[in-house]
């Protein structure tokens, strides 16, 4: 059996146990990880997370999850503070985005890491925006604003592919339906014209993804999942090139908390850019 020196980085594919330590490091950077959020991103793709250890404990981290032939998205990079610096970022990196293989890669990319992205050819898409804030008041909901248990699922994914740049089916099953997620669509004379989720989380609960055909469906289901939270404040990370979608949550009285970029390897499929008025998550897009 192979020996591992002292002090040598050992990168392996991370379990859900070890990923609730690695919940635990985004939680002390202020992302206000989901508390359920790991059964969705492994139902997705368990293979797709790592950790690093030197002598058996857990330095570094990442996932590098994939959706189909085509697409994947790079999240949770991490290392312990006290390990940095010393190189085992990039090793852990080069590890997990092998994972990937010939696939486009996308990423949100905080201020401060974007040059090394681009290094890494990764090329900025977007602006993202956290938003933050109460977003609504308690009250019935409106006749088209259902519980997605009560809409047609095959007709909720296909909206969902729709706003997204790959089919991602497994991952929905357990977002719609894991502890403490409420669902909602819209449906007008039948249609989906629009669905969110709002998921608790370390800090403010999180509205994600919020996709919608009009800012009048997306406010409609805005303010019934945030009526959820009691009016306590709720975040939603919004694309700042969806000018309906920065409205929306100007209006509502939400203040900017923090900046990313969406950044790609290469082109990706297309999707309803104008529909997205919240993203999923900034871990798995």
């Amino acid at each position: 059996m192979e020996s591992t020196a002292p002090g040598q980085l050992v990168v392996s594919t991370a379990t859900p146990d070890d990923w609730r330590l690695v919940t635990e490091w985004a939680a002390r950077e202020g992302w206000n990880p989901g508390l359920n959020d790991a059964a969705g991103f492994f139902a997705q793709d368990p293979e797709g997370f790592f950790v690093g250890r030197v002598d058996g404990e857990p330095v570094s981290a990442i996932s590098v999850v994939n959706y189909g032939p085509a697409y994947a998205f790079l999240g949770f990079y991490l290392v312990r503070p006290d390990m940095r610096g010393r190189g085992h970022g990039m090793a852990t990196w080069r590890t997990a985005l092998a994972h990937a293989g010939d696939r486009v890669v996308g990423l949100d990319g905080v201020p401060a890491q974007q040059d090394n992205y681009r290094r890494s050819g990764f090329e900025r898409a977007h602006g993202t925006r956290r938003y933050v804030g109460p977003a609504g008041a308690p009250g019935p909901l409106p006749a088209h604003i259902r519980p997605v248990a009560e809409v047609d699922r095959d007709a909720v994914a296909a909206y969902d592919s729709a706003c997204y740049p790959a089919d991602r089916p497994r991952f929905l099953d357990v977002w719609l339906t894991a502890p403490g997620h409420r669902a909602l669509a819209s449906v007008v004379d039948g249609r989906v014209t629009g669905y969110g989720v709002l998921r608790p989380a370390r800090d403010a609960p999180r509205v994600g993804p919020l996709f919608a055909d009009t800012r009048a469906d997306a406010e409609a289901l805005l303010d019934a999942l945030a009526a959820e939270s009691g009016g306590a404040a709720v975040a939603m990370d919004v694309p700042e090139t969806n000018t309906a979608a920065v409205a929306l949550a100007e209006a509502r009285g939400m203040k900017p908390s923090f900046d990313t970029a969406r950044m790609y390897t290469g082109p990706v499929r297309e999707f309803a850019r104008e529909r997205v008025f919240a993203t999923t998550t900034l871990e798995l897009g």
